[in-house]
């Protein structure tokens, strides 16, 4: 029944109450007629037993925010914490890079480039493969965890290789369990590079060494602190609680009848997403964002320092810009962010002459592009989560849009060839091209809802059907 709904379009169906109304019971829903129009009537035709749809219209507003409340406060700040710790382990390597990386293991520009570039590879093919494996752990805080252990190991080894094959191989693990995060890159690694000499290292080697084995620690906290599921919180959550958050679990899901297991993988799910139009529309738009997102924040200390900046102070440098990114993350809508970079890049295009004659004008640039990047992927994994029906689907779409969307990274890492520091004209002007892209894609995308959906809400429930 969920497929067939998504097959009239993209948004969800309407034959399931969807989280929204799950907790605000008094939007509409479409209903055949002469029927009540009472809540529990409502949720009948919605899909739900009587006895379900009775204890959800009286599990009053004030229970339903108190309860999502004890949810958050549990489960999203170690979440945060540990996508802070992928983040900067996937990218310290720009960091590293201008405290001496590339003449320790005698790296030319180009290897350099595919070192950055081979984490993508592995991160794109374990991203669907990891989703169903997760959905298959009773516990998944095992799983986070034992990835965690993994991506820690194979970071601080990094900071231990001597030379170029040995560089590859450790971001090629670090990729594989970043599959199975930029403000605090810098303000560690500012720090960090100030332990050259000790042990006889470099200070490159401590940021890759210090930041793998703050990973590893981390690792611990997450078989323990990490939230598995409603029926596993029963020391801080009431029965009814419990209840009514499997509850609205299952409409997220869209299978508040259907009864679809999310980990079960299913060749007709994949090829529904494959050929998926709509998703292929957001991969543009996804890459839109990581070309030049991933371009910069490999070269953003290089860029820095081109400016007639010391190493030390560069690796500072880089923390305004992902913390005024972080923080616009909250207020910024998709479109305006596409703006923002596409004007931050033609700033820098245009100034790249002479980067220490326009200093302040490009470190206002770079900031603008942060201020850009960071609030697109949350909306691109909320706008295709939102427009995916069925548990299966939803799992495997947002897998599939991501591990594509991330080859982006790929030429990200090969646009801003070293050889035409401090000018870069091709990885700004690349990033420039790709940001329009993405613009181009959201329109598209944002037309084509708004068409699909005047047309169902003109349908009735026996059209639905």
């Amino acid at each position: 029944m969920a497929e067939m709904a998504y097959a009239r379009g993209p948004y969800k169906s309407n034959l399931f109450p969807s989280v929204e109304e799950v907790e605000n019971p008094s939007l509409e829903r479409p209903r055949e007629k002469n029927v009540e129009s009472s809540l529990e009537q409502t949720y009948i035709h919605a899909g739900l037993t009587p006895e379900v749809a009775s204890f959800l219209a009286n599990f009053s507003e004030e229970r339903r925010k108190k309860c999502i409340r004890k949810i958050d406060w549990h489960l999203c700040p170690m979440l945060m914490v540990l996508y802070l710790c992928a983040y900067i382990d996937r990218a310290n390597i720009g960091n590293a890079k201008i405290e001496g990386l590339l003449t320790d293991l005698k790296l030319s520009g180009t290897q350099y480039s595919f070192a950055v570039s081979i984490f993508f590879l592995p991160y794109v093919i374990c991203e669907v493969p990891s989703n169903v494996l997760l959905s298959r752990f009773k516990r998944p805080s095992t799983y986070i965890g034992i990835i965690t252990v993994g991506w820690g190991i194979a970071m601080t080894l990094t900071g231990v290789v001597n030379n170029f094959g040995g560089l590859v191989a450790t971001r090629l693990a670090v990729g594989i369990f970043d599959a199975l995060s930029g403000a605090f890159s810098g303000l560690l690694a500012f720090a960090i590079a100030k332990m050259r000499g000790i042990g006889g290292y470099n200070g490159w080697r401590w940021i890759f060494i210090i930041e793998g084995l703050a990973s590893i620690a981390l690792s611990a906290f997450a078989f323990f602190a990490l939230v598995d599921s409603p029926a596993l919180s029963k020391r801080w959550l009431e029965p009814d609680e419990i209840r009514y958050l499997e509850l609205r679990q299952r409409a997220q899901r869209g299978r508040v009848v259907v009864d679809e297991d999310p980990g079960k993988f299913d060749w007709s799910t994949l090829w529904q997403v494959v050929t998926d139009w709509q998703l292929y529309l957001q991969i543009i738009n996804f890459w839109g964002n990581a070309v030049p997102n991933y371009g910069l924040k490999f070269t953003m200390p290089q860029i820095i320092k081109n400016m007639g900046y010391s190493s030390a102070k560069a690796q500072s440098l880089t923390v305004p810009p992902y913390m005024l990114g972080g923080l616009v993350t909250y207020v910024s809508s998709l479109l305006s962010d596409r703006f923002c970079v596409v004007i931050a890049f033609a700033i820098l295009f245009s100034k790249a002459e002479n980067f220490k004659d326009n200093v302040a004008a490009c470190y206002f640039a770079i900031m603008f592009a942060c201020v850009g990047f960071y609030p697109i992927t949350p909306g691109i994994n909320a706008w295709t989560v939102n427009n995916l029906a069925g548990a299966r689907k939803r799992a495997m779409g947002i897998a599939y849009m991501i591990s594509i969307g991330n080859l982006g990274g790929i030429p990200g890492s090969f646009i801003y060839i070293e050889k035409e520091k401090p000018k870069y004209p091709t990885g700004f002007g690349s990033s420039f091209a790709f940001a329009c892209a993405g613009i181009v894609a959201t329109i598209t995308l944002e037309l084509a809802y708004i068409r699909i959906n005047r047309r169902k809400t003109k349908m009735t429930l026996e059209e639905i059907h």
